[in-house]
């Protein structure tokens, strides 16, 4: 995507919302919209900024943000103190992709923002998808682990990924013949590259048939 992500952060203290617009603003393809301390400022902000993502607190002093979230046509990740179960489970039920308990670290919000970033790189637009593709995007967004923090890559792995080093969104089977392996043994290692966030993946549509998966290393602008 060739614009920042706008982030809306709806937190009563004032001095937690600049710093997590700080968090925020630290991560590459996102930026922080000036956060607001209220639910009705949240409605009326989400309305007329329309956020891709808001970070919403549940303790705010004229509303259960539980309560507004349902009303927020933006995607939410709750960040809140409310550790129990029950208010978990609440969050979920009402549409919230996620959950983060306070405190927490920049990088626990950072690895969020960046499986947030994988899951709207593989459901972009209005484009249809399939359900290979959606199966990958909810993994994405709930992979949360550093890639870095894994296993080391396999021999097969590692080429795939300097096949890619050339900067340009790659065809699976421009990748299978760089490797030299089939097409479908590409596809698998690409897919699991797109899912530990090292591969971005971008989808090109023809005149007719199903969209064609092109891949380029998630790192690179």
């Amino acid at each position: 995507m060739s614009e920042d992500l706008q982030v809306l952060i709806v937190d009563d203290d004032f001095h937690v919302a600049n710093l997590h617009a700080t968090y925020v603003d630290s991560v590459p393809g996102f930026s922080a919209l000036p956060p607001v301390g209220t639910a009705e400022q949240a409605r009326r902000t989400t309305r007329a900024q329309q956020p891709d993502l808001v970070l919403l607190d549940v303790y705010l002093p004229d509303a259960c943000g539980l309560d507004v979230l349902p009303s927020l046509d933006s995607d939410v990740l709750v960040l809140s103190a409310a550790a129990d179960a029950s208010t978990v489970r609440q969050a979920l039920r009402r549409g919230a992709i996620g959950y983060l308990i306070k405190p927490f670290s920049a990088e626990d919000l950072t690895r969020r923002l960046r499986a947030y970033t994988r899951y709207r790189r593989l459901l972009p637009g209005q484009h249809t998808v399939d359900q290979d593709t959606v199966e990958r995007a909810l993994r994405a967004l709930y992979q949360t682990q550093s890639p870095t923090a894994t296993r080391a890559r396999s021999a097969t792995e590692t080429a795939v990924l300097e096949a890619l080093e050339s900067g340009e969104h790659q065809s699976t089977m421009a990748v299978a013949r760089s490797v030299g392996v089939s097409r479908a043994t590409a596809q698998r290692y690409l897919s699991a590259l797109v899912d530990d966030g090292a591969v971005s993946i971008q989808l090109r549509y023809g005149s007719t048939g199903r969209p064609e998966h092109r891949y380029r290393l998630a790192d690179q602008p």
